[in-house]
């Protein structure tokens, strides 16, 4: 509470001290990538470093540059194409592209994609990891066996494995492959990358084939180990899916990339620097394998042995396989078609496979579909630029908040050095304190950063990958995958949503220390002249008719006795808390009129009043017994609200036209007893979403009531235009209650509410409430409490 003096009638306002809540925001793990971050995230003081791209078969070049660790500069042109590339990405730097190479390696083996085949759903396998995790199904489960049958369910039995959903053009988007049927999943157990993996039930077969062109098992069954989709493989086996030449290339460059010394590719443990690489094998050779693996004899006498240098440069200007159809292996991709997703070759046109669909040329679709993954990845760019800025400006705010803590702490602990030792044991628990709000402030933002960094290093090693699908020259094979990356990019974007880049704390300290009555009542002390021509002041008089309370403050008026003759020079005004306790100062000074604010309401206060000089003090005053009103009046707020709120109604209306959230609270604050409020909602549209509830008095402003420690809200569930939202504070018992329409929304909203709360209202997209207060606890409530 605080008294404010007044010379004719009570003008002075006080709320009572708050308590900041305990606890913080979500549990996010600490120092996750916290060395990445300082690598990558902080200002870098190197120039930038350009790195071109590869020539692509018209003779153009494709150039991007980036700068340090940002997206400055944006990728100039597809000269190939003539289409514009407004995409702003990174130059391939080694800490980025480590950051890509978790998209280069494979869910199975954990290593990087060899032979990679892209499934019907988009991810991909290394061909002789998709052949290690085959199943057979049962009899009863093929193709065949229920269209024999007529029932699409088996008998079989399948312990407690998941239902696959079946891939089709209607229910997944994605093409479907001639036989391809729902299959049944196997135990799974943990692959290197961290995904699920599905052993093959069967050892496989020995043969000397590929892992492409060895037999099948009839009703072979493979499932995806990202998305854990099924599907039964028909009589072309693993050959019918299509090869992702792209990412071959993908993972080429970033191997060429790697300035280590080439290692060999047959040691069995700790893998040697390679001395040789066999252009015929296409493998490098430390000196121990290349006796043992590839003596010089027989046929192998033949081979051209290299140094590993001029082996890499071969395998670097080694010609490109071109894709071909995987229905006419002769035959090169040559159109594409808009709704099979994919391309094909002139003889599946001339069977009529794709007769009736909408078929475009192979060129136009590839510099279509680059033009679109561009545009997608220069949204993303933005984000991805803006949160590394907002991560440098999280790292800024924790340098901030240790400077403002060092700074409050000195502070506080020279008004305590001020006091006398009494009050050394009150020091050390408002350090505690200020301590701890300290602790919880850097938690919250430390969590922030570890969250922001790992989404961003995931969103820069997508980018990464993007860009480098871009310079790839294969019309079919980037086909065959951009859509995927596109609806990622897409996605990703999203998730750097609103609010994702706001920071959940301030850097300030919502603490003070008021030690000024303290300090006046220390300065008081002196020593006292007994002298006869200095007497005490008398008694000062109440005037009864001039004292009065309204809502939760009380006013008082006093005066000196008509016949005093001795003056006083100044007052001291006491109030108990309430509850009959102990009086305390809440006026010192030499008004004779103050008002008290922050009082609770329906409690019954008991005041006095004394006089003193530079003497003593007089006597008590008889004393005042005042009666608070038993419920609240009360309006919004204009001095605390949001700017974009508009009041109206006598601040009893409020409204906002703002698309962001914006909070107003009420006028009077609560901090003890059973309170009750409604607010109607008079209008409702454009998909609001209105938050009501309670809030400290430093809430946040500008995000939606409830989204940070300090409020307590209800958002939609029922509310529609016309609506009545009641609001039940019982801090008696310290819990808070919601009502819409007078039916109570679930037992109990929030439970251990405690300290100084204000009514709050949270709006956006111009809806309009109107506030009711006054209004008495609801009867069913009132018994229910007294029966508890």
């Amino acid at each position: 509470m605080r008294a404010s003096p007044s010379r004719r009638r009570p003008m002075g306002r006080c709320l009572q001290g708050r308590a900041g809540l305990e606890g913080g925001g979500p549990g996010l793990a600490r120092g996750v990538a916290v060395r990445w971050l300082t690598e990558t995230v902080a200002p870098r003081q190197s120039a930038s470093q350009g790195v071109g791209a590869q020539a692509t078969r018209e003779g153009a070049t494709a150039a991007a540059a980036g700068q340090g660790a940002g997206y400055d500069r944006p990728v100039d042109r597809f000269a190939s194409s003539g289409t514009r590339c407004s995409c702003r990405g990174f130059a391939p730097s080694p800490v980025l592209m480590e950051e890509m190479e978790e998209e280069l390696k494979c869910p199975v083996c954990g290593s990087f994609y060899r032979e990679p085949i892209i499934l019907p759903c988009s991810h991909n396998l290394c061909q002789a990891c998709a052949r290690n995790i085959l199943v057979q199904t049962p009899e009863s489960e093929s193709p065949q066996s229920r269209r024999a049958s007529g029932s699409g369910v088996s008998d079989y039995d399948y312990l407690d494995l998941d239902k696959m959903s079946l891939y089709s053009e209607a229910d997944s988007g994605y093409g479907s492959y001639g036989g391809f049927a729902s299959a049944p999943t196997t135990p799974c157990q943990k692959s290197p990358n961290g995904v699920r993996v599905f052993p093959p039930a069967m050892p496989p077969p020995a043969t000397h084939l590929s892992p492409a062109l060895a037999p099948v098992p009839r009703n072979s069954c493979i499932t995806c180990p990202q998305c854990h989709r099924s599907l039964i493989l028909d009589d072309r086996g693993l050959r019918g899916f299509p090869k992702n030449r792209v990412l071959e290339g993908v993972i080429d460059r970033y191997q060429q990339s790697k300035a280590a010394a080439l290692k060999c590719q047959l040691c069995e443990k700790a893998p040697k620097e390679a001395t040789v690489m066999c252009e015929q094998c296409d493998v490098f050779y430390c000196d121990p394998c290349r006796l043992r693996c590839h003596p010089p004899r027989g046929p192998l006498a033949k081979h051209r042995l290299v140094p590993p240098a001029q082996g890499r440069v071969s395998r670097r200007l080694s010609p490109r396989k071109v894709s071909t159809c995987t229905d006419h292996e002769l035959e090169n991709h040559s159109m594409y078609c808009v709704q099979c997703k994919m391309p094909v070759c002139y003889q599946c046109l001339e069977e009529g496979k794709h007769s009736s669909h909408e078929v475009k040329a192979l060129g136009a679709m590839w510099k279509l579909h680059k033009s679109q993954l561009s545009q997608a990845l220069n949204g993303l760019s933005d984000r991805a630029k803006e949160a590394k800025e907002f991560l440098v400006q999280l790292r800024n705010m924790v340098q901030q908040i240790q400077e403002n803590s060092v700074e409050f702490e000195a502070c506080l602990v020279a008004q305590c050095d001020a006091l006398i030792d009494a009050l050394n044991r009150r020091k050390a628990q408002l350090l505690a304190r200020v301590n701890k709000e300290h602790e919880h402030k850097l938690k919250v933002v430390r969590d922030q950063i570890s969250h922001c960094t790992v989404k961003l290093r995931q969103t820069t090693g997508l980018m990464e990958y993007c860009l480098e699908v871009i310079k790839e020259n294969d019309p079919s094979g980037f086909l065959q995958i951009s859509d995927a990356l596109i609806r990622r990019v897409h996605l990703t974007e999203d998730q750097w949503g609103k609010g994702t880049l706001t920071p959940r704390m301030t850097t300030d300290f919502d603490l003070s220390l008021d030690n000024s009555p303290l300090l006046q009542s220390i300065h008081q002390l002196d020593f006292v002249q007994m002298k006869a021509s200095s007497p005490v002041p008398a008694t000062p008089i109440l005037q009864l008719e001039e004292c009065c309370t309204h809502n939760n403050s009380a006013t008082l008026s006093w005066k000196q006795p008509p016949l005093s003759t001795v003056p006083a020079e100044g007052y001291i005004l006491e109030l108990d808390d309430g509850n009959g306790g102990q009086f305390r100062e809440v006026y010192v000074g030499k008004e004779t009129m103050c008002t008290v604010d922050g009082l609770h309401f329906n409690s019954t206060y008991n005041a006095r009043i004394k006089a003193f000089n530079k003497t003593g003090v007089s006597q008590y005053s008889k004393t005042l017994v005042l009666q608070t009103s038993e419920v609240a009046w009360f309006a919004f707020d204009p001095g605390s609200a949001h700017a974009d709120i508009i009041f109206s109604n006598d601040n009893l209306t409020v409204t906002c036209s703002s698309y962001d959230d914006r909070v107003v609270l009420g006028k009077t604050g609560f901090s003890k007893g059973v309170h009750y409020w409604e607010l109607t909602v008079d209008r409702y549209e454009n998909h609001p979403d209105p938050a009501f509830g309670v809030a400290r008095i430093d809430v946040m402003k500008d995000v939606m009531l409830g989204k940070d420690d300090k409020a307590w809200a209800i958002t939609e569930g029922g509310i529609t235009k016309g609506a009545t939202i009641g609001v039940l504070l019982d801090l008696n018992r310290k819990t808070l209650t919601f009502f819409i329409n007078d039916e109570q929304q679930g037992p109990i909203a929030f439970e251990n509410v405690e300290g100084l709360f204000f009514p709050a209202v949270s709006l956006n997209r111009n809806v309009q409430v109107t506030l009711h207060t006054g209004l008495p606890v609801p009867d069913f409530y009132s018994s229910r409490a007294s029966i508890a």
